[in-house]
């Protein structure tokens, strides 16, 4: 059994899609838009064939996401090397993201920085 995809809704629909595309690599589908519910989606694949799928409709709730809850936390992302690592992470902070934690090594043996990117969501970078 394999995950097939993770979706995620965001107010800001090309942001975040160029957020995936531009940062890490993704390529994204067209687009679809349900034009009788305004509910519209890209799909952003990656080189491993995990897939993301982001989206967006009139009246999201945007509750506060504070870092320690429950629910789901972060999504992951593997760069190969601590050096890409470091370069990415350095790069998203230039560029105004802010980073959580990181580039550090962690206790159960990751090499990671967390970033806070897209309407307070967290995701990490690692090896």
């Amino acid at each position: 059994m394999i995950i097939e995809h993770i979706a995620m809704y965001v107010n800001d629909l090309e942001a975040a899609r160029d957020f995936f595309v531009k940062y890490l690599g993704g390529r994204s589908n067209d687009g679809y838009h349900n034009k009788i519910t305004d509910f519209r989606s890209f799909f952003i694949s990656f080189d491993d064939g995990a897939r993301l799928e982001i989206m967006t409709k009139p009246e999201l709730q945007d509750h506060n996401k504070p870092l320690n809850r429950t629910g789901y936390a972060h999504i992951a992302f593997s760069v190969g090397s601590r050096e890409k690592v470091d370069e990415l992470t350095k790069q998203l902070n230039t560029d105004g993201y802010e980073v959580v934690s990181g580039p550090r090594t962690t206790g159960d043996g990751y090499y990671e920085a967390c970033i806070v990117v897209i309407e307070g969501n967290q995701i990490e970078i690692t090896i």
